[in-house]
């Protein structure tokens, strides 16, 4: 595979991608973070080394086969905070701590069930674009002579 000025773009940006998604996802360890935005944001990134490599190319590149089971990672994770606090007399998606209980603490990061429920929209968000655009990409190259 020859070097070409798009490749290292690709290759240069991913990472900072995946950073400025994570960073989006806690959102400054202050407030709620955005799931869905940082999902997408990753998946951005995913796909710009799709379009620099080509799909065969990212595939070898990116851990891309277990983008389903990630996105029913994620689906699985949402389910689990939004629908455990009924099972224990509480409102759906009533997230813990609540108001006024203590909170633990990772370095300056809160772990309210807010912050998994994000991580899990998060994963399904990557996991079903990125699955949906490796299965476009094959389907597009099978009718391409």
């Amino acid at each position: 595979m020859k070097s070409r000025p798009d490749h290292l773009v690709a290759r240069l940006l991913l990472a900072p991608t995946l950073m400025v998604a994570a960073a989006v996802l806690v959102k400054g360890f202050a407030q709620v973070g955005d799931g869905f935005a940082a999902g997408a944001i990753a998946a951005l990134g995913i796909m710009m080394v799709f379009v620099a490599f080509g799909r065969a190319d990212a595939e070898r590149l990116l851990p891309i086969g277990g983008l389903a089971a990630t996105a029913v990672a994620g689906l699985g994770i949402a389910f689990l905070v939004a629908f455990v606090p009924p099972l224990l007399g509480r409102p759906i998606l009533a997230h813990s701590p609540g108001p006024g209980e203590d909170v633990v603490h990772v370095g300056t990061l809160e772990l309210l069930t807010t912050v998994i429920f994000d991580l899990g929209i998060a994963l399904l968000v990557v996991g079903v674009v990125t699955a949906a655009l490796a299965l476009l990409a094959r389907v597009a190259e099978r009718r391409d002579p």
